[in-house]
């Protein structure tokens, strides 16, 4: 199938887009950056997705699938940008929606998040809570099918200063030391990127999930404290664990759920890339990028 996604370029899009290359599927990137991932027969449209006119062409009439990864990702960022947030995380998903309905597109994934019904991530869960409903709307007024896709606490080797892992890996390696802010108890469940574009496109290929709300997390929970050990002993001795009353606002501690009538279904990756061994490849990759900064 002919495949779209908006926001291609960046860390979680641009692993789907090289899983739906690797399963055959015609895959353009848009993005307001050319991808530095890009390879093969991927083909590449500069587009904001602000501009509604420009969203507009490039889904063109043979398109089958949309994916929308593009938008305000950082929590922390968009607790302090409300306008900036609810532009791009509402606004740019609308555009892509506007587009959509006419066309003879078969489904339309939105990338959404845990904090979309949670009490925590302030004008961040508000923008993914209102294109959530948004996305359903469109289903039910012009017949636009959907899957909304929330991600967890996502980790890679393509990550960057967004990431929560990628920033640690780098106090790790340059300054050889953790600081756990926050509650050392708080637990997550991280899932590797690479593991969540898998699932991401095998729900395209299944009807099971059109319509749907997916959750994709890891499958084992780990608390801040575990992570931090574990990356200390992958490192080595030379990095200090530290701990800080300073706490992270509008993160959840256990869980991003408040209750709410609609379920979404879990995906688990199986098999999957195990915690410690996706650790590595990061920080391979954080420390080649200290070295090549430095150099």
């Amino acid at each position: 199938m002919k495949a779209i996604v908006f926001g291609g370029s960046g860390f979680i899009g641009s692993y789907v887009v090289d899983e739906l290359s690797r399963r055959n599927h015609d895959v353009i990137i848009a993005d307001i950056k050319e991808s530095k991932y890009r390879s093969g027969n991927q083909r590449f449209v500069r587009c904001d997705i602000l501009d509604k006119d420009l969203v507009d062409l490039v889904v063109t009439d043979d398109v089958k699938i949309v994916y929308n990864f593009a938008g305000l990702a950082d929590l922390n960022e968009a607790m302090h940008a409300p306008i900036q947030t609810m532009s791009l995380n509402v606004m740019g998903n609308l555009n892509i929606l506007e587009a959509c309905k006419n066309k003879s597109v078969e489904r339309m994934v939105y990338a959404s998040s845990a904090y979309a019904f949670s009490r925590k991530g302030s004008f961040y869960g508000i923008s993914k809570h209102t294109s959530e409903k948004l996305t359903e709307e469109y289903y039910n007024r012009y017949g636009l099918p959907y899957t909304i896709v929330r991600y967890g606490s996502l980790y890679g080797d393509r990550a960057d200063q967004h990431n929560y892992i990628h920033n640690i890996l780098i106090a790790a390696l340059r300054d050889h030391k953790l600081v756990i802010k926050g509650g050392a108890e708080d637990v997550r469940e991280y899932i590797h990127a690479k593991d969540a574009a898998r699932l991401s496109v095998d729900i395209i290929e299944d009807a099971a999930y059109r319509n749907e709300h997916i959750v994709l997390t890891g499958f084992e929970k780990m608390r801040r404290r575990e992570l931090f050990q574990m990356i200390k002993e992958i490192i080595g001795d030379s990095v200090t664990l530290e701990y800080s009353e300073e706490t992270q606002e509008g993160h959840y501690n256990v869980t991003p759920y408040a209750f709410h009538p609609d379920l979404a279904k879990k995906l688990i990756a199986n098999p999957f890339i195990d915690m410690g061994q996706g650790l590595v490849e990061c920080i391979k990759h954080v420390n080649a990028a200290i070295e090549g900064s430095n150099g």
